[in-house]
Order: C-alpha cells, then structure tokens, then sequence
C-alpha cells in the first residue's frame, strides 16, 4: 500500500464522520489526492465539505461528451459557487473515440464498453498521479453499494474513501437546504440519479432513483467502481 499505516489509522479513526474523514484525507494527504465527483443530483454537500477544507483540491469530473446540458452547466455553476480552483475535465482519448465509437451509438448496443471508453480508460490514466480518490457513493443508492466500507483497497496500490456511506436522501437533501446549495436542475424534472444522456431516464415519485440508469439493461455501474485490486478477485 502507498498510504502511510498511520494515515490509514487516522482515517479508520474517523469512523463514517464524513468531516472527520474528509480533514484526515485533504490535510494528510495534499496533493497525493483528488476527488472525483459527477456533478450529479446529490454531488454538491461532497464538495462543499471538500471545499471547505481545502478548496485546491483536484476535482475529476468525466466529460464523457454524452451529458446532458444542464449537467455541463451545473458543473461550472457548484464549482463558482464553492469557490473549487481545480476542477478537471476528464474526456475520452480522440484516437480510441474515433476508432472505437465513431458514430457516439456504442452506448445502445454495448454500454458497457461505452462507459469504458468514456469513463473507466480516462479516470485511469488521470488518477496515475494520485495515491488516493474520493467518491461521493452512498450505501442507499443501490444493492450492489450496501456493503461499502469508508476505506477501500483500490487497484495499484491505492486507497479509495467513502465519506459519504452512512447519508441518507433525507440527510442529503436537508444539508443542501441548510447550506443554501443550488440544485442540479434535472432533479426538478424527475432525475433523481443523473449520468449520460443517452442512458438516463427519469423515474416516477416513489420508485428507486437508479432505476433510470441504464434502463431495460442489465446494468447498474459504470464500471469506474468495480475492479478490485489484485489478490481479491476480477
């Protein structure tokens, strides 16, 4: 592992407090960390808590060329507010997009291989830098993130953290109003889980917010989140 034990310790020590977490992480390790966040519909209480410790902070965003408009506007609109200096726009390499998926419709036929061109390949080559990344995962957001620990193994050696796992909706968005957050707009409109375009649709009042995701797929991840490092399985 390239995490020192003793910041390793100190984050375990801050339980699932997502501050405490955060100020272990930012402060311990400076520039040897970046977060990567969607811009979606409950990304903002992240990065205000983020913001607040260290503004500087590397924000990744993937600019998969497949977002809807006011997902791109959103993302500038937070990153003014919150006064974030580093927000990096992570788009598909041209040479692959255009030899791969070079009418922008690999999505309706294999979005898996879609999320991996536009999503999976660029966070790889962007995090080589970085020793440890952030993510705004929630336990409630889906069956296949209940289980999820504060601190993950990541592959090549890193560290992922979770801040955020224990929040519910309801904390989520009671935080958002408390700190006066703008909204990504979409959610207005029946968005409760926000990605590309192409993939996302909105969902009735009552029903589970990923189920917009991928609809009529056999899909609920990106794919950004499911290797595991060597040792524990494909």
């Amino acid at each position: 592992m390239r995490i020192d034990a003793d910041v390793v310790a100190e984050l375990k020590q801050a339980g699932e407090n997502a501050s405490d977490v955060l100020r272990v992480a930012l402060t311990r390790l400076r520039g040897r960390i970046a977060l990567v966040s969607s811009f979606g519909a409950e990304s903002a209480v992240m990065l205000a808590l983020a913001a607040e410790i260290d503004p500087a902070v590397p924000v990744l965003f993937l600019e998969t060329g497949q977002h809807f408009p006011e997902t791109l506007a959103y993302r500038h609109e937070l990153a003014r507010t919150l006064g974030l200096r580093d927000v990096r726009d992570l788009h598909p390499n041209p040479v692959q997009l255009e030899k791969r998926d070079p009418t922008a419709e690999l999505w309706a036929f294999d979005p898996d291989a879609c999320c991996a061109l536009r999503k999976v390949e660029p966070l790889d080559e962007a995090m080589i830098p970085f020793d440890a990344w952030i993510t705004g995962r929630k336990r409630t957001q889906a069956a296949t993130r209940q289980g999820l620990p504060v601190i993950e193994d990541a592959p090549g050696g890193k560290i992922k953290l979770n801040p955020l796992i224990a929040w519910t909706p309801r904390e989520l968005d009671a935080e958002m109003t408390r700190r006066n957050l703008p909204r990504h707009p979409l959610t207005l409109r029946g968005y409760p889980s926000i990605g590309c375009a192409p993939c996302t649709r909105p969902v009735g009042e009552g029903a589970d917010p990923r189920a917009g995701r991928w609809a009529g797929k056999a899909k609920t991840e990106c794919g950004i989140h499911m290797r595991k490092p060597a040792g524990q399985g494909a």
